[in-house]
């Protein structure tokens, strides 16, 4: 491995980790919100804000945070991102009553909210080669999915054998590691000017930009009501616990893994990147399909682990090609901007799939939600569909199977 190769996976090593502890950050507290509740006298109608002054922190910064990438560059804004992250998770652990934590974890979700913003630029930077980009968006992918199973199951293990502040000083060794790697590796990537809103005109232009977007949009929107709509079937309806419940994710985790990490480039080279996420969103959609037929009676391993399997497996193929064809039809100058977007995207379509699908659903029928998130991934084939027919911007199959051959 070259010196250069070497520098760029440290880098990314540095980006993925501190991935992984924000989105394990997002799931962790959850289980440990009675502990929290019990230990600093939090009221039940206000122990919701543990959850949301994260998330409301975060989404607020993500805009901002792209086009500050974009003026004063990546690197600054990420390390800034990854500090303020691990300082706030210290605060968060030494919290004294409601309001020292409430502000800790609203300062978590700034810190998150930077980093977030600028890690897709910050990879399309790290890897300009359409194969080796490709990998490292899976590997995110896999992380973004599997990081809720295992902050589940890391919830409860730490809730249960330690004490809740350790939900959040576990994040400060894995922060100060990734800070201190981060500024070893990361090149100082000068900023530019901007000019316009926070989210430039060029971006709408590039109509390979938007559809790849409004497919990560449908994408997500499916992905959080399926998440949340089983996570209320296997404990209500089969019976499993919260560790359980976790455990069983892992039905979904797996297969992520294997169609992701294993086979989203080979694939991509074969058939090219279009056609993949076609076949993968339809995969993706017969896994909603199969869980909204689950009876109630149902057996996990019978009916549940199936739908699961299918739908992790398309979306293990799915999230890499939307993610890869999106940040190379980015214009290069507004890569921050870009990212900020698409992190703004996400949060978007994961609120709309939780709140307003989710919730209706398990309201009314549980196959309900299932199958709208179905139809709604009908609409993501149509726009890579679209995608498929635009002719400019990304890598088409050619570059991406040269790209592969010479890596090998």
């Amino acid at each position: 491995m070259t010196s250069t190769a070497r520098r760029r996976s440290l880098a990314f090593l540095a980006l993925s980790a501190t991935q992984l502890m924000v989105i394990l950050d997002g799931t962790v507290v959850t289980v440990a919100l009675p502990a929290i509740r019990s230990g600093l006298g939090f009221s039940d109608s206000s122990l919701s804000w543990v959850v949301n002054a994260f998330f409301a922190a975060f989404a607020v910064v993500l805009l901002p945070a792209g086009r500050l990438g974009d003026r004063w560059g990546t690197r600054r804004v990420f390390l800034t991102g990854v500090a303020l992250f691990t300082a706030a998770s210290i605060l968060c652990g030494l919290a004294w009553d409601p309001a020292s934590l409430l502000i800790g974890r609203a300062l978590q979700g700034v810190g998150g909210g930077l980093s977030t913003a600028v890690s897709l630029g910050m990879i399309a930077d790290l890897f300009p080669e359409p194969a080796p980009r490709m990998r490292a968006f899976a590997v995110l992918a896999f992380i973004g999915s599997a990081g809720g199973a295992i902050g589940m199951v890391a919830g409860g293990m730490i809730t249960e054998f330690a004490t809740w502040p350790w939900v959040f000083l576990v994040n400060a060794p894995i922060g100060v590691a990734a800070l201190a790697l981060g500024a070893a590796t990361m090149e100082r990537v000068p900023g530019h000017p901007v000019s316009g809103g926070l989210v430039p005109r060029a971006l709408f232009s590039a109509r390979r930009f938007t559809l790849a977007g409004g497919v990560l949009f449908t994408m997500v929107i499916a992905g959080m009501s399926f998440q949340f709509l089983s996570s209320l079937f296997l404990q209500d309806a089969l019976g499993l616990s919260p560790l359980a419940t976790g455990a069983a994710f892992l039905a979904v985790t797996v297969p992520i893994a294997i169609t992701s990490l294993g086979l989203s480039v080979r694939l991509a080279a074969r058939f090219g990147s279009e056609r993949v996420l076609i076949a993968a969103l339809a995969f993706f959609a017969a896994g909603m399909v199969l869980m909204a037929r689950v009876p109630h009676d149902g057996s996990f391993w019978m009916d549940v682990a199936p739908a699961f399997v299918v739908m992790g497996a398309g979306f293990g193929l799915a999230m890499p090609q939307a993610t890869d064809l999106a940040m190379s039809a980015a214009p290069p100058e507004h890569a921050g901007a870009a990212s900020a977007f698409l992190a703004a995207t996400q949060q978007a379509g994961g609120a709309i799939g939780v709140f307003a699908v989710a919730s209706l659903a398990a309201a009314t029928d549980l196959g309900i939600g299932y199958l709208l998130g179905a139809g709604g991934l009908l609409v993501g084939i149509g726009l890579a569909v679209s995608l498929g027919r635009a002719t400019s911007g990304g890598p088409d199959r050619e570059t991406v199977d040269d790209a592969v051959s010479g890596s090998r």
